[in-house]
């Protein structure tokens, strides 16, 4: 049985039962290092660092009286942890808070973050947020490539269309055409890119067909971003790379992972897509 096949068995790949009461053992870690031992490569010692920013729209629970409190939240998961966590399985363990009564905000929070590092194999920190605070809108910083002539002949990921020239430049781009798939149930993940490098000029025609070739690709968000960023350092050869995914949310979820070669953490904007 394949990977994919046996998270078919997960809660993704199965009809779903709500439960409102809060449940811990409704997390669904998933190993990282799965795809790249299939490739007989070692995770570790991949030349990346970094972390999946994930942010929740739908988060309540009751108070001690039992009334509903409404909070968004931002979890951070290091790249380095030894697990994933498959996102519906998230999303049922968000909504088991729903008609759990807490005695303080600070005790979920201390749940949260205890449940989350526990599954992922990290310290995982959450932020709770107000739902009245203003929204922070953002972008992606960079020169988006994506109104550039090309001809697209492949929809699966082709590592060929990347070169580099000689002239050495830092540069950031940014690509609004990312799109993959959910591994599992074939659900579209649609995403933005933002690509900042120091190194050989990249071709921004070929980087743009090979950021379209991911259109059909089947694989987690982690996955695909962790694809992307090797394929550019293996054949673009950059001195310096950093790579960053922000998905559109589904099902009260957005995830955004973000792979570097330096040691540095990307903020948190939401787009206008988001």
């Amino acid at each position: 049985m394949s990977e994919h096949e046996s998270i078919k068995q997960s809660p993704l790949g199965q009809g779903t039962r709500y439960v409102n009461r809060y449940d811990p053992t409704l997390l669904y870690p998933i190993a990282r290092d799965v795809n790249w031992q299939a490739r007989g490569v070692d995770r570790t010692t991949l030349p990346f660092r970094g972390v999946d920013i994930w942010n929740a729209y739908e988060l309540s629970w009751l108070d001690s009286r039992g009334k509903p409190v409404v909070r968004l939240a931002e979890f951070r998961i290091p790249a380095s942890s030894s697990h994933i966590i498959e996102s519906k399985s998230f999303k049922l363990y968000l909504n088991s808070y729903n008609l759990t009564r807490f005695g303080s905000e600070s005790e979920v929070q201390s749940h949260l973050r205890q449940d989350l590092s526990q599954a992922a194999g990290a310290d995982v920190s959450v932020k709770l947020f107000r739902p009245d605070l203003p929204v922070q809108g953002g972008q992606l910083e960079g020169r988006c490539i994506d109104d550039l002539e090309i001809d697209v002949e492949h929809y699966t990921p082709e590592p060929n269309l990347l070169i580099a020239g000689n002239e050495v430049v830092g540069e950031t781009l940014v690509s609004h055409l990312l799109k993959s798939n959910c591994p599992v149930t074939g659900q579209p993940d649609w995403g933005s890119l933002q690509i900042r490098y120091k190194g050989g000029k990249i071709d921004r025609k070929g980087l743009l067909a090979y950021i379209v070739s991911y259109r059909e690709h089947g694989d987690f968000h982690e996955q695909c971003v962790e694809n992307i960023f090797m394929d550019i350092w293996q054949r673009c050869r950059p001195q310096k790379l950093s790579v960053y995914a922000r998905y559109v949310r589904r099902g009260g979820l957005d995830i955004n992972p973000y792979r570097t070669s330096i040691s540095d953490e990307p903020g948190n904007p939401r787009l206008a897509r988001q």
